[in-house]
Protein backbone atom coordinates (compact mmCIF):
# COMPACT_ATOMS: atom_id res chain seq x y z
CA UNK A 1 0.00 0.00 0.00
CA UNK A 2 1.23 3.50 -0.65
CA UNK A 3 1.55 5.84 2.23
CA UNK A 4 1.82 10.12 1.04
CA UNK A 5 3.09 12.70 3.13
CA UNK A 6 0.77 15.78 3.96
CA UNK A 7 2.19 18.42 5.88
CA UNK A 8 4.64 16.02 7.98
CA UNK A 9 2.33 13.36 8.50
CA UNK A 10 2.14 9.90 6.47
CA UNK A 11 -1.45 9.50 5.40
CA UNK A 12 -2.76 6.35 3.71
CA UNK A 13 -5.01 7.48 0.74
CA UNK A 14 -8.53 5.93 0.15
CA UNK A 15 -8.88 3.42 -1.78
CA UNK A 16 -10.03 4.40 -5.60
CA UNK A 17 -13.32 3.53 -6.52
CA UNK A 18 -13.12 1.36 -8.99
CA UNK A 19 -14.55 2.28 -12.85
CA UNK A 20 -17.69 0.76 -13.44
CA UNK A 21 -17.18 -1.78 -15.56
CA UNK A 22 -20.29 -3.01 -18.16
CA UNK A 23 -20.98 -6.43 -18.88
CA UNK A 24 -20.29 -6.26 -22.26
CA UNK A 25 -18.23 -3.58 -24.02
CA UNK A 26 -19.50 -1.86 -27.45
CA UNK A 27 -16.12 -2.53 -28.86
CA UNK A 28 -15.87 -6.27 -28.06
CA UNK A 29 -17.72 -7.40 -31.67
CA UNK A 30 -14.64 -6.09 -32.96
CA UNK A 31 -11.68 -7.73 -31.06
CA UNK A 32 -13.73 -10.56 -31.84
CA UNK A 33 -13.92 -10.42 -35.55
CA UNK A 34 -11.19 -12.74 -36.86
CA UNK A 35 -12.20 -13.22 -40.60
CA UNK A 36 -9.93 -10.94 -42.36
CA UNK A 37 -6.71 -12.41 -40.11
CA UNK A 38 -8.24 -15.70 -41.25
CA UNK A 39 -8.36 -15.28 -44.54
CA UNK A 40 -4.89 -13.52 -44.76
CA UNK A 41 -3.12 -16.70 -42.68
CA UNK A 42 -4.47 -18.83 -45.40
CA UNK A 43 -3.21 -16.83 -47.62
CA UNK A 44 -6.28 -15.98 -49.73
CA UNK A 45 -7.72 -12.62 -48.25
CA UNK A 46 -9.17 -10.76 -51.75
CA UNK A 47 -9.60 -7.32 -50.70
CA UNK A 48 -7.81 -3.92 -50.28
CA UNK A 49 -4.85 -4.92 -52.68
CA UNK A 50 -2.74 -2.01 -53.25
CA UNK A 51 -2.76 -0.74 -56.66
CA UNK A 52 0.36 0.76 -57.84
CA UNK A 53 -0.37 2.32 -61.51
CA UNK A 54 -3.49 1.89 -63.86
CA UNK A 55 -2.88 1.74 -67.21
CA UNK A 56 -6.55 0.68 -68.78
CA UNK A 57 -7.32 -2.98 -69.04
CA UNK A 58 -4.02 -3.81 -67.17
CA UNK A 59 -2.87 -2.64 -63.65
CA UNK A 60 0.25 -2.75 -61.46
CA UNK A 61 -0.44 -4.30 -58.06
CA UNK A 62 1.75 -5.79 -55.48
CA UNK A 63 4.33 -5.99 -57.80
CA UNK A 64 2.92 -7.20 -61.06
CA UNK A 65 1.19 -6.57 -63.98
CA UNK A 66 -2.16 -8.30 -63.86
CA UNK A 67 -5.35 -8.01 -66.30
CA UNK A 68 -7.97 -6.04 -64.50
CA UNK A 69 -11.74 -7.97 -64.79
CA UNK A 70 -12.79 -6.19 -61.55
CA UNK A 71 -13.27 -2.53 -62.52
CA UNK A 72 -16.41 -0.83 -64.01
CA UNK A 73 -14.38 1.39 -65.88
CA UNK A 74 -16.84 0.18 -68.87
CA UNK A 75 -15.35 2.39 -71.67
CA UNK A 76 -11.86 2.98 -70.82
CA UNK A 77 -12.14 6.42 -70.03
CA UNK A 78 -11.02 6.54 -66.61
CA UNK A 79 -7.60 6.62 -68.23
CA UNK A 80 -8.47 8.47 -70.92
CA UNK A 81 -5.67 11.18 -71.55
CA UNK A 82 -8.23 13.39 -72.46
CA UNK A 83 -10.43 13.10 -69.30
CA UNK A 84 -7.04 13.35 -67.15
CA UNK A 85 -5.75 16.54 -68.58
CA UNK A 86 -9.58 18.23 -68.34
CA UNK A 87 -9.30 17.40 -64.41
CA UNK A 88 -5.93 18.66 -63.88
CA UNK A 89 -7.00 21.99 -66.40
CA UNK A 90 -9.53 22.46 -63.55
CA UNK A 91 -7.62 21.76 -60.51
CA UNK A 92 -5.31 24.50 -62.01
CA UNK A 93 -8.09 27.06 -62.79
CA UNK A 94 -10.28 26.03 -59.04
CA UNK A 95 -7.67 24.51 -56.87
CA UNK A 96 -7.98 20.80 -55.41
CA UNK A 97 -11.36 21.31 -53.66
CA UNK A 98 -14.02 23.69 -53.15
CA UNK A 99 -13.68 23.29 -48.79
CA UNK A 100 -17.85 24.27 -48.69
CA UNK A 101 -21.56 22.75 -49.62
CA UNK A 102 -22.66 24.17 -52.93
CA UNK A 103 -25.63 25.44 -50.43
CA UNK A 104 -22.85 28.07 -49.66
CA UNK A 105 -19.28 28.68 -50.60
CA UNK A 106 -18.72 25.90 -53.00
CA UNK A 107 -20.65 26.09 -55.94
CA UNK A 108 -19.21 26.46 -59.59
CA UNK A 109 -20.10 27.78 -62.78
CA UNK A 110 -19.06 24.12 -64.12
CA UNK A 111 -20.98 22.08 -61.73
CA UNK A 112 -24.01 23.90 -62.86
CA UNK A 113 -22.21 23.48 -66.88
CA UNK A 114 -22.28 19.71 -65.83
CA UNK A 115 -25.99 19.63 -64.39
CA UNK A 116 -27.05 21.48 -67.80
CA UNK A 117 -25.14 19.36 -69.84
CA UNK A 118 -26.42 15.96 -67.62
CA UNK A 119 -30.32 16.76 -67.89
CA UNK A 120 -30.09 17.05 -71.69
CA UNK A 121 -28.20 13.72 -71.99
CA UNK A 122 -31.01 12.38 -70.27
CA UNK A 123 -33.80 14.52 -71.49
CA UNK A 124 -35.31 15.71 -68.33
CA UNK A 125 -35.71 19.11 -67.17
CA UNK A 126 -33.00 19.30 -64.31
CA UNK A 127 -30.55 17.41 -63.02
CA UNK A 128 -28.67 17.57 -59.27
CA UNK A 129 -24.85 16.58 -58.70
CA UNK A 130 -24.13 14.45 -55.57
CA UNK A 131 -20.57 13.99 -54.47
CA UNK A 132 -21.19 10.33 -54.26
CA UNK A 133 -23.48 8.41 -56.04
CA UNK A 134 -24.41 6.80 -52.79
CA UNK A 135 -25.50 9.88 -52.04
CA UNK A 136 -27.70 10.43 -55.04
CA UNK A 137 -29.93 7.34 -53.91
CA UNK A 138 -29.80 8.74 -50.07
CA UNK A 139 -30.28 12.27 -50.86
CA UNK A 140 -33.47 11.69 -53.37
CA UNK A 141 -34.94 8.64 -51.38
CA UNK A 142 -34.51 10.53 -47.40
CA UNK A 143 -35.96 13.34 -48.71
CA UNK A 144 -39.14 12.88 -50.70
CA UNK A 145 -41.14 10.51 -48.80
CA UNK A 146 -43.50 11.41 -45.52
CA UNK A 147 -45.02 9.05 -43.10
CA UNK A 148 -47.61 6.63 -44.68
CA UNK A 149 -45.88 7.00 -47.86
CA UNK A 150 -44.76 3.58 -49.56
CA UNK A 151 -41.11 2.95 -51.26
CA UNK A 152 -41.67 -0.47 -53.46
CA UNK A 153 -38.18 -2.02 -53.70
CA UNK A 154 -36.53 -4.60 -55.49
CA UNK A 155 -35.23 -7.46 -53.43
CA UNK A 156 -32.10 -7.26 -55.72
CA UNK A 157 -31.28 -3.46 -55.92
CA UNK A 158 -28.24 -2.23 -54.85
CA UNK A 159 -27.32 -1.88 -50.73
CA UNK A 160 -27.12 2.28 -51.88
CA UNK A 161 -31.05 2.17 -52.87
CA UNK A 162 -31.73 -0.20 -50.19
CA UNK A 163 -29.57 1.90 -47.66
CA UNK A 164 -32.04 4.79 -49.19
CA UNK A 165 -35.12 3.47 -48.52
CA UNK A 166 -34.27 2.45 -45.13
CA UNK A 167 -33.47 5.88 -43.56
CA UNK A 168 -36.25 6.86 -45.32
CA UNK A 169 -39.94 7.71 -43.69
CA UNK A 170 -41.67 5.18 -45.64
CA UNK A 171 -42.38 2.15 -45.27
CA UNK A 172 -40.36 -0.86 -47.41
CA UNK A 173 -42.44 -3.11 -49.60
CA UNK A 174 -39.63 -5.62 -51.27
CA UNK A 175 -41.04 -7.68 -53.83
CA UNK A 176 -39.61 -10.38 -56.03
CA UNK A 177 -36.66 -9.96 -58.14
CA UNK A 178 -37.87 -8.15 -61.58
CA UNK A 179 -41.58 -9.55 -61.47
CA UNK A 180 -44.06 -7.28 -62.08
CA UNK A 181 -46.29 -10.22 -61.07
CA UNK A 182 -45.22 -9.58 -57.32
CA UNK A 183 -45.27 -5.86 -57.87
CA UNK A 184 -48.74 -5.77 -59.05
CA UNK A 185 -49.70 -7.92 -55.51
CA UNK A 186 -48.11 -5.49 -53.47
CA UNK A 187 -49.27 -3.06 -54.69
CA UNK A 188 -52.73 -3.93 -54.66
CA UNK A 189 -52.73 -4.03 -51.10
CA UNK A 190 -51.85 -0.78 -50.63
CA UNK A 191 -54.20 2.59 -49.75
CA UNK A 192 -55.06 3.80 -52.70
CA UNK A 193 -54.35 7.45 -51.64
CA UNK A 194 -50.84 6.88 -50.44
CA UNK A 195 -47.90 8.21 -51.88
CA UNK A 196 -46.09 5.50 -53.41
CA UNK A 197 -42.66 5.13 -55.99
CA UNK A 198 -41.37 1.99 -57.07
CA UNK A 199 -37.36 1.67 -56.92
CA UNK A 200 -35.29 -0.37 -59.20
CA UNK A 201 -31.77 -0.72 -60.86
CA UNK A 202 -31.66 -0.38 -64.06
CA UNK A 203 -28.64 -2.93 -64.45
CA UNK A 204 -28.20 -5.09 -61.37
CA UNK A 205 -24.76 -5.55 -60.34
CA UNK A 206 -24.45 -8.85 -59.40
CA UNK A 207 -26.41 -10.29 -61.25
CA UNK A 208 -26.09 -8.42 -64.51
CA UNK A 209 -29.73 -8.84 -65.69
CA UNK A 210 -31.93 -5.61 -67.28
CA UNK A 211 -34.92 -4.69 -65.22
CA UNK A 212 -37.40 -5.37 -66.89
CA UNK A 213 -39.23 -1.61 -66.97
CA UNK A 214 -41.86 -1.13 -69.51
CA UNK A 215 -43.68 -4.32 -67.54
CA UNK A 216 -43.24 -3.03 -64.09
CA UNK A 217 -44.14 0.70 -65.23
CA UNK A 218 -47.32 -0.35 -66.49
CA UNK A 219 -47.81 -1.68 -63.25
CA UNK A 220 -46.67 1.18 -61.35
CA UNK A 221 -49.06 3.45 -63.41
CA UNK A 222 -52.08 1.09 -62.81
CA UNK A 223 -51.81 1.55 -59.31
CA UNK A 224 -50.65 5.11 -59.25
CA UNK A 225 -47.13 5.36 -58.51
CA UNK A 226 -44.34 7.04 -59.37
CA UNK A 227 -41.03 5.30 -60.78
CA UNK A 228 -37.53 5.93 -59.76
CA UNK A 229 -34.70 4.18 -62.05
CA UNK A 230 -31.20 4.11 -60.94
CA UNK A 231 -28.62 4.10 -64.07
CA UNK A 232 -25.05 3.20 -62.47
CA UNK A 233 -24.28 0.18 -64.50
CA UNK A 234 -26.99 0.94 -67.40
CA UNK A 235 -25.01 4.26 -68.22
CA UNK A 236 -22.67 3.89 -71.45
CA UNK A 237 -23.69 0.37 -71.44
CA UNK A 238 -27.12 -0.01 -72.83
CA UNK A 239 -29.84 2.60 -74.92
CA UNK A 240 -28.95 5.25 -77.48
CA UNK A 241 -25.86 6.47 -76.79
CA UNK A 242 -25.60 4.76 -73.78
CA UNK A 243 -28.40 6.46 -71.93
CA UNK A 244 -28.99 3.36 -70.37
CA UNK A 245 -32.18 0.99 -69.28
CA UNK A 246 -34.67 3.76 -69.56
CA UNK A 247 -33.61 4.39 -72.93
CA UNK A 248 -32.64 1.08 -73.95
CA UNK A 249 -36.87 0.34 -73.73
CA UNK A 250 -38.22 3.31 -74.90
CA UNK A 251 -39.46 4.36 -71.98
CA UNK A 252 -37.29 6.89 -70.12
CA UNK A 253 -40.33 9.37 -70.23
CA UNK A 254 -42.24 7.00 -67.85
CA UNK A 255 -39.26 7.20 -65.41
CA UNK A 256 -40.03 10.35 -63.17
CA UNK A 257 -36.74 10.34 -61.64
CA UNK A 258 -33.27 8.90 -63.30
CA UNK A 259 -30.00 8.45 -60.94
CA UNK A 260 -26.57 7.84 -62.46
CA UNK A 261 -23.05 7.76 -61.07
CA UNK A 262 -19.86 8.77 -62.50
CA UNK A 263 -18.22 5.73 -60.87
CA UNK A 264 -18.58 3.33 -63.77
CA UNK A 265 -18.57 4.70 -67.80
CA UNK A 266 -17.30 8.49 -67.01
CA UNK A 267 -14.53 6.85 -64.92
CA UNK A 268 -14.85 9.12 -62.32
CA UNK A 269 -16.57 9.22 -59.17
CA UNK A 270 -20.04 11.16 -58.10
CA UNK A 271 -23.36 10.99 -58.93
CA UNK A 272 -26.05 12.68 -59.93
CA UNK A 273 -30.73 12.51 -60.34
CA UNK A 274 -31.93 14.10 -63.27
CA UNK A 275 -36.22 14.74 -63.13
CA UNK A 276 -38.51 17.58 -63.65
CA UNK A 277 -37.64 21.13 -62.41
CA UNK A 278 -39.93 21.26 -59.36
CA UNK A 279 -39.01 17.80 -57.79
CA UNK A 280 -35.17 18.54 -58.43
CA UNK A 281 -35.30 21.99 -56.61
CA UNK A 282 -37.05 20.29 -54.04
CA UNK A 283 -34.24 17.84 -53.31
CA UNK A 284 -31.44 20.55 -53.97
CA UNK A 285 -33.10 22.63 -50.61
CA UNK A 286 -34.02 19.48 -48.83
CA UNK A 287 -31.68 16.81 -49.26
CA UNK A 288 -29.47 16.65 -46.11
CA UNK A 289 -26.57 14.82 -47.85
CA UNK A 290 -26.26 17.20 -50.71
CA UNK A 291 -26.61 20.13 -47.88
CA UNK A 292 -24.00 19.00 -45.46
CA UNK A 293 -21.32 17.71 -47.66
CA UNK A 294 -18.89 19.68 -50.06
CA UNK A 295 -19.59 19.72 -53.15
CA UNK A 296 -17.58 17.43 -56.04
CA UNK A 297 -14.27 18.63 -56.76
CA UNK A 298 -13.22 20.97 -59.66
CA UNK A 299 -11.61 18.00 -61.16
CA UNK A 300 -14.92 15.61 -61.20
CA UNK A 301 -16.83 18.36 -62.60
CA UNK A 302 -14.59 19.11 -65.63
CA UNK A 303 -13.67 15.50 -66.13
CA UNK A 304 -16.62 14.31 -66.19
CA UNK A 305 -18.17 16.76 -68.69
CA UNK A 306 -15.14 15.56 -70.79
CA UNK A 307 -15.89 12.69 -70.25
CA UNK A 308 -19.52 12.65 -70.93
CA UNK A 309 -18.29 14.47 -74.31
CA UNK A 310 -16.00 12.01 -75.27
CA UNK A 311 -19.00 8.85 -74.84
CA UNK A 312 -21.05 10.78 -77.08
CA UNK A 313 -18.54 11.39 -79.82
CA UNK A 314 -16.91 7.77 -79.80
CA UNK A 315 -19.36 5.06 -80.19
CA UNK A 316 -17.06 2.56 -81.31
CA UNK A 317 -16.37 2.45 -77.25
CA UNK A 318 -19.86 1.18 -76.66
CA UNK A 319 -20.10 -1.24 -80.05
CA UNK A 320 -16.22 -2.92 -78.98
CA UNK A 321 -18.04 -3.05 -75.37
CA UNK A 322 -20.69 -5.49 -76.62
CA UNK A 323 -17.83 -7.56 -78.93
CA UNK A 324 -16.24 -8.15 -75.63
CA UNK A 325 -19.23 -8.94 -73.72
CA UNK A 326 -20.68 -11.28 -75.86
CA UNK A 327 -17.32 -13.18 -76.32
CA UNK A 328 -17.10 -14.03 -72.71
CA UNK A 329 -21.02 -14.83 -72.37
CA UNK A 330 -19.99 -17.02 -75.05
CA UNK A 331 -16.89 -18.08 -73.85
CA UNK A 332 -17.77 -19.49 -70.66
CA UNK A 333 -21.13 -21.21 -71.25
CA UNK A 334 -19.01 -23.09 -73.81
CA UNK A 335 -16.48 -23.92 -70.93
CA UNK A 336 -19.60 -24.88 -68.29
CA UNK A 337 -19.45 -22.27 -65.94
CA UNK A 338 -23.00 -21.35 -64.90
CA UNK A 339 -22.93 -17.55 -65.44
CA UNK A 340 -26.91 -16.93 -64.37
CA UNK A 341 -29.17 -14.43 -66.55
CA UNK A 342 -26.83 -11.58 -66.98
CA UNK A 343 -27.09 -9.49 -70.31
CA UNK A 344 -24.32 -7.04 -69.72
CA UNK A 345 -20.53 -7.02 -69.56
CA UNK A 346 -21.09 -7.99 -65.85
CA UNK A 347 -20.59 -11.57 -65.33
CA UNK A 348 -20.85 -13.47 -62.33
CA UNK A 349 -19.00 -17.17 -62.55
CA UNK A 350 -20.35 -18.98 -59.42
CA UNK A 351 -18.40 -20.92 -57.71
CA UNK A 352 -21.28 -21.48 -54.36
CA UNK A 353 -18.90 -22.71 -51.37
CA UNK A 354 -17.39 -19.25 -50.20
CA UNK A 355 -13.80 -19.97 -49.62
CA UNK A 356 -13.45 -21.65 -52.65
CA UNK A 357 -14.55 -18.49 -54.04
CA UNK A 358 -11.47 -17.10 -52.38
CA UNK A 359 -8.89 -19.60 -53.31
CA UNK A 360 -10.27 -18.84 -56.68
CA UNK A 361 -9.42 -15.19 -56.78
CA UNK A 362 -6.44 -15.59 -55.30
CA UNK A 363 -5.28 -18.68 -57.85
CA UNK A 364 -6.59 -15.73 -60.42
CA UNK A 365 -4.14 -13.35 -59.06
CA UNK A 366 -1.11 -15.83 -58.98
CA UNK A 367 -2.22 -16.12 -62.57
CA UNK A 368 -2.23 -12.87 -63.54
CA UNK A 369 -5.74 -11.76 -63.51
CA UNK A 370 -7.44 -9.03 -60.64
CA UNK A 371 -11.13 -10.31 -60.12
CA UNK A 372 -12.85 -10.55 -56.55
CA UNK A 373 -15.08 -12.46 -55.08
CA UNK A 374 -18.33 -11.41 -53.99
CA UNK A 375 -20.04 -13.34 -50.92
CA UNK A 376 -22.92 -13.44 -48.56
CA UNK A 377 -24.62 -10.48 -48.17
CA UNK A 378 -23.87 -9.37 -51.45
CA UNK A 379 -25.34 -12.90 -52.75
CA UNK A 380 -27.39 -15.06 -50.88
CA UNK A 381 -25.41 -18.12 -48.39
CA UNK A 382 -23.95 -21.17 -50.56
CA UNK A 383 -24.05 -18.63 -53.97
CA UNK A 384 -20.42 -17.27 -54.11
CA UNK A 385 -19.35 -15.71 -56.99
CA UNK A 386 -16.00 -14.35 -58.66
CA UNK A 387 -17.69 -10.74 -59.92
CA UNK A 388 -16.22 -9.97 -63.55
CA UNK A 389 -17.11 -7.43 -65.89
CA UNK A 390 -15.54 -6.25 -69.02
CA UNK A 391 -14.19 -3.02 -70.85
CA UNK A 392 -13.84 -1.76 -74.31
CA UNK A 393 -10.29 -1.95 -74.26
CA UNK A 394 -9.90 -5.43 -73.27
CA UNK A 395 -7.75 -7.01 -76.33
CA UNK A 396 -9.45 -10.44 -78.03
CA UNK A 397 -5.89 -11.93 -76.48
CA UNK A 398 -6.63 -10.88 -72.71
CA UNK A 399 -9.89 -11.64 -73.03
CA UNK A 400 -8.88 -15.41 -74.42
CA UNK A 401 -6.32 -15.90 -71.40
CA UNK A 402 -8.89 -14.62 -68.83
CA UNK A 403 -11.14 -17.69 -70.32
CA UNK A 404 -8.46 -20.61 -70.26
CA UNK A 405 -7.63 -19.17 -66.73
CA UNK A 406 -10.58 -19.79 -65.26
CA UNK A 407 -11.28 -22.86 -67.10
CA UNK A 408 -8.16 -24.48 -65.53
CA UNK A 409 -8.20 -22.98 -62.13
CA UNK A 410 -12.21 -24.75 -61.84
CA UNK A 411 -10.67 -27.81 -63.02
CA UNK A 412 -7.79 -27.73 -60.18
CA UNK A 413 -10.23 -26.18 -57.33
CA UNK A 414 -13.52 -28.92 -58.86
CA UNK A 415 -15.56 -26.23 -58.70
CA UNK A 416 -18.52 -28.28 -61.10
CA UNK A 417 -17.75 -31.36 -58.94
CA UNK A 418 -18.66 -29.67 -55.42
CA UNK A 419 -22.20 -30.31 -53.91
CA UNK A 420 -22.44 -26.71 -53.09
CA UNK A 421 -21.68 -25.56 -56.75
CA UNK A 422 -24.55 -27.94 -57.89
CA UNK A 423 -27.34 -26.91 -55.21
CA UNK A 424 -26.54 -23.36 -56.06
CA UNK A 425 -26.45 -24.33 -59.90
CA UNK A 426 -30.06 -25.38 -59.74
CA UNK A 427 -31.36 -22.58 -57.77
CA UNK A 428 -30.00 -19.59 -60.00
CA UNK A 429 -31.54 -19.31 -63.31
CA UNK A 430 -29.65 -19.46 -66.46
CA UNK A 431 -29.57 -17.82 -69.69
CA UNK A 432 -28.51 -20.40 -72.50
CA UNK A 433 -28.60 -17.99 -75.06
CA UNK A 434 -26.58 -14.67 -76.26
CA UNK A 435 -27.65 -11.51 -75.08
CA UNK A 436 -31.07 -10.02 -76.63
CA UNK A 437 -29.94 -6.71 -77.46
CA UNK A 438 -29.26 -6.03 -80.88
CA UNK A 439 -26.08 -6.60 -83.01
CA UNK A 440 -24.17 -4.15 -82.65
CA UNK A 441 -26.18 -2.57 -79.99
CA UNK A 442 -29.26 0.21 -80.19
CA UNK A 443 -26.24 2.57 -78.88
CA UNK A 444 -25.32 3.15 -82.05
CA UNK A 445 -24.10 3.04 -85.29
CA UNK A 446 -20.13 3.53 -86.36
Amino acid sequence: MKIISINGEDVVPPSPTPAWQPEHDLFDKCVAYDEPERARALGIYPFFRPIEEMDGAEVLCEGKRVIMVGSNNYLGLANDQRVVGAAIDATKKYGLGCTGSRFLSGNLIIHEQLEEALADYIGKDAALLFSTGYFANQGALTCLFEDGDYILCDKENHASLIDGCRMSPAKIIPFAHNSPESLRRRLGRLPREAGKMVVIDGVFSMSGDIARLPELMSVAEEFGAKFYVDEAHALGVIGPDGKGCAYHHDAAHRADLIMGTFSKSLGCMGGFLAGDEDVIKYVRHKARCFIFTASPTPAVAWGVLKALEIMQQEQWRIVKLWENTRRMHKGFRSLGFHIGTTETPIVPILVGNEQKAFFFAQRLFDNGIFATPAIYPAVRRGQAIIRTSYMATHTPQQLDYVLETFERIARELRIFEDDVYQRAAGEIPQRNHDSSLPHPVRTAAV
